[in-house]
This record gives structure tokens, sequence and C-alpha cells, in this order.
């Protein structure tokens, strides 16, 4: 059990990795043995998150603003002098946008699809090189594409460039595992519920309690619930599943 679960020496990117759902996968990886790089947009973010990460594994920080695809090219080229093979891509990196249907602006569709779809795909392409010197028939690498309940049920919030993104996302995992199976590459999406987190924080401390109410879980999610499905995406027990989005929120957009 202990081997059927392990992600001891694998090498990781986490990108979205300093904070929230993130920072739960990316601790989840560190503490269990896996050399994890942390990608965010703040430089100083990625710094922090690495060396209090170093604390219970091993993490390196590596900056970066994935809405280009210039950027993610230069960090799959910076990661590629770095490692010879990544075992697992976790596309996190994303951003929202809240605003009245009358008033939703055109830049809230090209930010939050730039970062939240675009980048993942981007990235992706990126780094096949060193996922496929990763990949093996019996332990092929991972594609972790993080979506949400959002792109899965309609969401509370006027979050419409938002949840159109994620919606998107979980497609986009569909056709690229079906394309990249052959190269022993398996991509997969979590689809967060509530958990806690900055994007999150606003809703959660306006309608936090009665939404633990309306799960059937009756609570947010813990760091532990995240981790737990990003490891076992990962390691052994895993290699057998690909193009699925599991949704991982107690219960909420698939009990309705």
């Amino acid at each position: 059990m202990k081997d059927l679960f392990s992600i001891e020496g694998k090498v990781a990117l986490v990108t979205g990795g300093s904070r929230g759902i993130g920072l739960m996968i990316a601790r989840g990886y560190a503490e269990n043995g896996a050399r994890v790089y942390v990608s965010s947009r703040s430089a100083e973010a990625c710094e922090e998150t690495a060396t209090e990460l170093s604390k219970v594994g091993t993490a390196v920080a590596l900056p970066a603003d994935l809405s280009s695809q210039a950027e993610a090219q230069r960090v799959a080229a910076e990661l590629a002098d770095r490692e010879g093979a990544v075992h697992i891509l976790v596309n996190n990196a994303g951003a929202n946008w809240g605003a009245p249907l009358e008033d939703y602006p055109d830049k809230a569709w090209d930010k939050v699809l730039a970062l939240n779809l675009k980048a993942v795909f981007h990235l992706t392409v990126a780094m096949l090189p060193q996922l496929e010197a990763a990949a093996t028939a019996e332990d092929p690498a991972r594609v972790i594409n993080v979506g949400s309940i959002d792109g899965i049920q309609v969401p509370l919030l006027e979050t419409y460039a938002y949840s159109s993104s994620k919606a998107a996302v979980h497609h986009l995992t569909r056709v690229l595992a079906k394309k990249l199976a052959e190269r022993d590459i398996t991509v997969n999406a979590v689809a967060p519920g509530p958990f806690e987190s900055k994007m999150m924080a606003a809703t959660l401390e306006s309608f936090g309690d009665s939404i633990a109410a309306s799960c059937p879980r009756k609570r947010i999610g813990t760091p532990e619930d995240m981790a737990g499905v990003a490891i076992y995406l990962a390691s052994r027990a895993g290699a057998y599943v690909t193009g699925a989005v599991i949704p991982v929120d107690g219960g909420i957009a698939t009990t309705r």
C-alpha cells in the first residue's frame, strides 16, 4: 500500500503553488518525498513558500507570470536546465473576476481566459519533452489540471469568465488525455469546491456557514482533502486514470 501511493523521488511543477489549492498540493507532494518546483507571479511569495516547504521536504521557487506563452516557454526551458525529467505538472495558476452581467468587462475575459485556460495549454505543450522523459508505460507522467465545481454547476456568484474557463479546462483535459495517452502521459482534472484560499476568502467570510451547511459533508475542504487526491493521481494508484474530472467538494456539485 505504501508503494502504491508513493511519489518518492518524483519531480513536480506546481503553478500557483504559493497559496490556496496550489500550496495544499505542493505541501502534500513535498511532505511525501517529491521534489517540488513552486511557480507564481510573485517572486517574493515563491521564495517564501519554497523556504517554508523546505522545512518538510524539497522545494524550489520558479516565479513566472504564466498568462503569456513566452513565460510558459521560459519556465519550461529553465526547468529543463535543472531537471532532465519532470514526472508531474500541476496546472493550478488562476484568476477570477466577478461583476454584474451588464457591467462585465471584456478585459475580465482576456485576463481570466489567458491564465485559467490558455496557460494550461501553453505550459503543457512546453513541458512535453520533460514529461515524456519521465514517462513509462507502467508509470506515466501526469498532468493534473485544477478546474472547479463552478465548471460543472452554475455558480452562485456572477463570475462569467471564471466558470466558463473552468468548464473549458475540464474539456481540454479530456482532449489532451486522448492525445497524450500514446506518449504515456495521463491528463486529469480536479474540480475543487469550497476550500479556504485567498480567492475564496471573501465568499467564505460572507457565506461560509451557509456553504458548509449546504454541503452534504457539512464542512469546508481541508488541505489534506486536496493533497490526498493530488497524491493519488500522481502515484501508481492513479496510473490507469486519464481524462477524468474529479470533484473534490464534499458532494456539492454531484448530489444535487
